[in-house]
Formats: structure tokens, C-alpha cells, sequence
């Protein structure tokens, strides 16, 4: 007698709900016409969503040229921001910087509600405002999705690509060449 295989039938099929077009205009808020109570109101309501578990923490990288931030934010604790275990105000000594590396928490009117810890290295001081202000914005959108819309639009979600060109060989930069004499 010839052997048969036979093949097992899942017994529950699981269906994906259907979002009807007039669901998914009230899933999809315009987070720029969103008053600031609102979003202080969706704030508190994900924190105590968090309450009453270990001190949890939300993580995402940042990055500009060779700069990497390594951003932490943290629902719990003292409000405050942290970059390499110093306050950013003294990381940044440039106004200008300060205002690059919170631009982001400033945007979603954060900067006061979370206490954030960043570990930056490499690039310089700028590339490394602009890396952690891309983290900080990151780790917003991991926290709440409905972010994402003005981060965006305020090109903080965006990874810079332009990076310092390498040095080429016989060459003094990477396209700069010797001075030329004819003799």
C-alpha cells in the first residue's frame, strides 16, 4: 500500500480588521491643529499607562557625519536632560547648539515632561547638537506615534547623508591637488 501524506488545516483563520474611510480620517488627527493641553493630556495618559512597572526606559540612536547619540527617555524620575552625565546647557557651550540638540522636545512641547540621558561621541560639537536632536526625535516617535507628522515636517526625522569626503591618494584633500608648475 502506497503511503499518503496528510496535511493539517489551521482551525482558527484570524482576519485583519477593515478600517473603513470614515475611520481612519478620526485615526489620522492633524497633530499641528492639536492644542498644547491635548498633547500634555496624551502625555500623561501614556505615563500612567507605564506606572507601577520598573523604571522602563525608551531608546533610539541619532546620528549626523560621525556623531552617534544614543538617546534614553525615561517617564520616571527628574525632569531633566542629560548628555554624557552633564546637564546639555554645560555639554553645549554654544547658544546655537543648546537650541539644535532640544529642538526636537521643543517642537512637541516635551522638553519639561521626561527626563532624557544621551551618550554622544564622535564628530564635533555641532554634528553632535544635530545627532542628538535626531535621536531625541526618534525616540519621541517610538513614544508616541502620532509625533511623527510634525517631527517630520520639521525635517527632524530625516538622516543628514552628507558626510566629509574621503582623502585621495596623491591629492592633499579630496579633490584639492598640488600647485602646479610648468617648471
Amino acid at each position: 500500500m502506497p503511503r499518503t501524506k496528510t496535511v493539517k488545516e489551521p482551525d482558527v483563520i484570524k482576519e485583519e480588521p477593515v478600517i473603513m474611510p470614515s475611520q481612519a480620517v478620526s485615526i489620522d488627527q492633524d497633530i499641528d491643529n492639536i492644542k498644547e493641553e491635548d498633547i500634555s493630556a496624551e502625555i500623561a495618559r501614556a505615563i500612567k499607562e507605564s506606572s507601577g512597572k520598573p523604571d522602563r526606559y525608551i531608546e533610539a540612536i541619532g546620528r549626523r557625519k560621525t556623531a552617534v547619540a544614543r538617546v534614553r527617555l525615561f517617564t520616571k524620575g527628574d525632569k531633566e536632560f542629560i548628555v554624557n552625565e552633564k546637564p546639555y546647557q554645560k555639554y553645549f557651550q554654544t547658544v546655537g547648539d543648546q537650541e539644535k540638540a532640544v529642538a526636537s522636545m521643543k517642537k512637541m512641547k516635551c522638553l519639561d515632561k521626561f527626563r532624557i540621558t544621551v551618550k554622544v561621541s564622535g564628530g564635533g560639537h555641532t554634528a553632535q547638537a544635530e545627532a542628538v536632536r535626531h535621536g531625541t526625535a526618534r525616540v519621541l516617535v517610538n513614544f508616541n506615534n502620532n509625533f511623527r507628522k510634525r517631527l517630520r515636517k520639521a525635517g527632524f526625522l530625516t538622516r543628514d547623508p552628507r558626510m566629509r569626503e574621503r582623502k585621495k591618494f596623491g591629492l592633499k584633500r579630496a579633490r584639492k591637488a598640488p600647485q602646479w608648475a610648468k617648471r
